[in-house]
C-alpha cells in the first residue's frame, strides 16, 4: 500500500535547470557559500513543484491507462524528474563544508539523500533506466494468469481464490500462475540494478541500497542494527504465532503437505505472498471466539458502494478534528476497476500538486480488508495535507515508515467499539471473544513483520552484488525461510523463476523497510494516542479494545506530529506523540499480551521454530 508521495522525491534534470534559468548549480564555477546556498535552495524549490506536477500527472495517467504511449510519457517525465534530483543531490553535496542556518542545512541533507532511483549522468543510460522502470511496473500491472488463451485471471481474481479456497491443488495452481508473471522481468531488473547502482555511485554511495539506508537520520550501519534490535523484540511473538498456525495447518492438510517442524508452504497461508495470514482465520480460530459479526457481510448487507467505503474512512479523520477531504478528491480518485482498460489496481495514495490535489487509486470491494486499507490510504492523504504549508523540500513524512504508519494507526482503532459507533453492530462482544479478535489482527500484523523486513534484506544484497542474478531466487527463498519460516511449495530454480518480481514493490522500485517500520510505529503511536484518548491500556478498556475515534485530544496530538513533515529528524517527530526518541516494538507485545499467553498454552509440547 505504497503512498505515491513517498514512492519518490520531487526531482528534475540538469538540462531542465538550465532551460528554466535556475541559478546556484555551480553558477560560473563560483565557490559555494552561504549566499549561493540560499539562492540555490530558493531556485530549486520554485522549480521543483512544476516538474513534480508534470511527473505526478504522467504517472497517474500511466497507472490508470496502461498503454505503450502512457508508459513512454511517464518514462520521459520520470527521467526528467530523476535527473533533476541527481543534479540537486550533487549540487547539495558541494555545500557540506559550508556553515548554514539549521533549516538550510536540513534542506541540503534531504536533497542529498532523498532519491529512490539515481539515474546515471550519461543521457542514454538515464533514458534507459527510466524506461525500464516504467516498463517493469507496467508489466506487473498487466499481469494475468491465463490457463488457456480465453481463460485469464487477474490479480484480483487470484487474490479471491487464495482468500477463499482450501484446496491445496487449486491454491498451488493459482500461486504458480501469478508467479509466472515475473520471469520476463528478470533481465530488465538485472539491468535496472546495474544502472541504478551506477547512478548511486556517482552520488558517492556504495550502491543503491546504501543510498536508501542513508535516509534515516543515522549512519547506515546503525540503521541496520536498529532493524535487528526491533526484530529481536517481536521475534518471540512471531514464532509463537507461526508454531500455532503450522500445527493447525498440519491438522487441516496433513503432515505430508505441511511439515510438523519445518517451514510452512507459501501457498497455504491465504495470500499470494504469504505476507498476511488473515484469510486462513477460519482454520486457526480459537474455539468459541466468534465475535458474532462479520464486517464483510455487514458491508454487503448495507449495499455499501465504493464511495461510501471511502466516506467511512474520511469520517474517522474528521471525528479527530481534521477537515474533510477536498471536493477534487471525490472527482479525481479511482475507486472501481474500469471494465475497458488495464490499470495498476495496487492501492495507493497520491498528492499530485503538493498542496491539496489529493487522490487514492484503488479497486475497492465491499469487504473488511478494503475497509481497513481505505483507512490506511487516507492516512497518507491527511498527512500530506497537514504538512502542505511547509517549504516544499519539507513536505514529506518524518521518515517513510511514518507515512505508512499513520493510516495503520487509525486502522488499529477499527475495533468493535468503533463499529458500534458507526451503527454496524448493536453492542460490543464479550471480552471472552478477544482472543479471536486478537488472532485475526495478529494474522495480519504480526505475520507481516518478517516479510516487511526481508524484502529489502534481499534487495540490499542484490544492490551490493552479494546476490547475483544467478542466485536471485535461491537467496529469495533462503531469506523467506530465515525470517518467515515460509518455504517455496516446489523447487524454484533460478534458471526458470524470478519470484521477487511477483511482489509489486520490487518491479516498482519502492523501498519496503518502511512497512516494517510502520508496523512497529503504528503500535507505538496507538499506545500513546490511546492514553490521550482515555484508554489506559488496563482494566475495562485494554489496549487492543481502544478506539481513538471521536477524540479531538488524540487528533490534536497526532496533527502536531504530522505538521512537522520532514522538517525535523524523525526522532523529534516521534517525540511529539510518544515523548521518546527511540522506536519501541514493546507496544506490539503489550497489545497482543493476552494472545501471547494463550499461544504459549496451545503450543505446549509443540516444536517452535523451523
Amino acid at each position: 500500500m505504497a503512498s505515491m508521495r513517498t514512492t519518490y522525491l520531487v526531482s528534475c534534470s540538469f538540462v531542465f535547470l538550465a532551460a528554466v534559468g535556475l541559478t546556484g548549480c555551480s553558477a560560473g564555477g563560483a565557490k559555494p557559500s552561504a549566499e549561493s546556498a540560499k539562492t540555490f535552495l530558493d531556485g530549486a524549490e520554485k522549480k521543483m513543484n512544476d516538474l513534480f506536477l508534470e511527473f505526478a500527472q504522467a504517472s497517474w495517467v500511466q497507472a490508470n491507462f496502461i498503454t505503450q504511449d502512457t508508459e513512454a510519457l511517464s518514462a520521459v517525465a520520470n527521467e526528467r524528474a530523476i535527473n533533476y534530483g541527481v543534479e540537486l543531490a550533487k549540487e547539495a553535496a558541494k555545500y557540506d563544508g559550508v556553515e548554514l542556518p539549521a533549516e538550510e542545512r536540513r534542506k541540503m541533507d534531504l536533497l542529498k539523500r532523498g532519491l529512490t532511483l539515481a539515474a546515471p549522468a550519461d543521457p542514454a543510460e538515464s533514458k534507459e533506466v527510466t524506461k525500464i522502470a516504467a516498463g517493469l511496473e507496467a508489466t506487473y500491472g498487466k499481469g494475468k494468469y491465463c490457463k488457456t488463451p480465453d481463460t485469464c485471471l487477474d490479480i484480483d481474481q487470484i487474490t479471491e481464490i487464495m482468500k477463499t479456497s482450501h484446496d491445496p491443488a487449486e491454491l498451488l495452481d493459482v500461486w504458480k500462475g501469478w508467479h509466472a508473471v515475473s520471469p520476463p522481468m528478470k533481465k530488465d531488473f538485472q539491468r535496472f540494478v546495474e544502472l541504478s547502482n551506477k547512478g548511486a555511485k556517482e552520488l558517492g554511495y556504495k550502491d543503491t541500497g546504501a543510498m536508501w539506508r542513508s535516509k534515516y537520520d543515522m549512519p547506515a550501519d546503525d540503521f541496520s542494527k536498529e532493524l535487528d534490535r526491533l526484530w529481536a523484540q517481536v521475534e518471540p511473538l512471531y514464532k509463537s504465532l507461526h508454531a500455532y498456525v503450522r500445527s493447525r495447518l498440519v491438522a487441516k492438510y496433513g503432515a505430508n503437505v505441511v511439515p510438523e517442524k519445518g517451514p510452512i508452504p507459501a501457498h497455504l497461508l491465504g495470500n499470494i505472498w504469504a505476507q498476511d495470514w488473515s484469510n486462513i482465520y477460519d482454520m486457526v480460530a480459537p474455539g468459541g471466539a466468534d465475535p458474532g459479526y462479520n464486517l464483510t457481510s455487514i458491508l454487503k448487507a448495507k449495499n455499501t458502494d465504493a464511495k461510501q467505503m471511502v466516506k467511512y474512512g474520511e469520517g474517522f479523520f474528521t471525528s479527530l478534528g481534521f477537515a474533510p477531504l477536498p471536493g477534487t478528491f471525490w472527482e479525481r480518485s479511482l475507486f472501481v476497476r474500469p471494465k475497458d482498460r488495464d490499470v495498476v489496481c495496487h492501492a495507493s495514495a497520491w498528492d499530485l500538486d503538493n498542496v491539496d490535489d489529493l487522490r487514492i487509486k484503488m479497486c475497492i470491494q465491499a469487504n473488511d480488508e478494503d475497509f481497513t486499507t481505505i483507512h490506511h490510504e487516507l492516512g497518507h492523504n491527511f498527512y500530506q495535507r497537514s504538512y502542505n504549508k511547509l517549504p516544499l523540500i519539507f513536505r514529506d513524512s518524518a521518515n517513510d515508515g511514518f507515512h505508512e504508519a499513520i493510516g495503520d494507526t487509525i486502522a488499529l482503532s477499527i475495533t468493535p467499539e468503533y463499529l458500534v459507533k458507526l451503527g454496524f453492530i448493536p453492542t460490543t462482544p464479550d471480552a471472552s471473544k478477544d482472543i479471536g479478535l486478537l488472532m485475526q489482527r495478529a494474522l495480519e500484523k504480526v505475520a507481516f513483520l518478517p516479510f516487511g523486513l526481508m524484502i529489502d534484506q534481499w534487495r540490499w544484497k542484490v544492490f551490493s552484488g552479494e546476490v547475483t542474478p544467478e542466485n536471485y531466487n535461491k537467496v529469495w527463498w533462503e531469506l523467506r525461510q530465515k525470517y518467515q519460516g515460509v518455504g517455496a511449495p516446489e523447487d524454484r530454480p533460478d534458471a526458470m523463476f524470478f519470484d521477487a518480481g511477483a511482489k509489486y514493490h520490487v518491479p516498482a522500485n519502492v523501498p519496503y523497510t518502511r512497512y516494517f517500520l510502520a508496523h512497529i510505529l503504528q503500535f507505538q503511536f496507538h499506545r500513546e494516542l490511546a492514553q490521550t484518548a482515555g484508554c489506559p491500556g488496563t482494566g475495562a478498556t485494554p489496549l487492543h479494545r481502544c478506539s481513538i475515534y471521536g477524540s479531538k485530544e488524540a487528533g490534536a496530538k497526532l496533527d502536531s506530529m504530522l505538521k512537522l513533515g520532514v522538517s525535523k529528524p524523525w526522532q523529534d517527530a516521534l517525540f511529539e506523540i510518544t515523548g521518546k526518541r527511540e522506536m519501541d516494538a514493546t507496544a506490539i507485545r503489550d497489545y497482543f499480551a493476552p494472545l501471547q499467553k494463550w499461544l504459549d498454552e496451545q503450543n505446549a509440547g509443540k516444536a517452535i521454530g523451523w
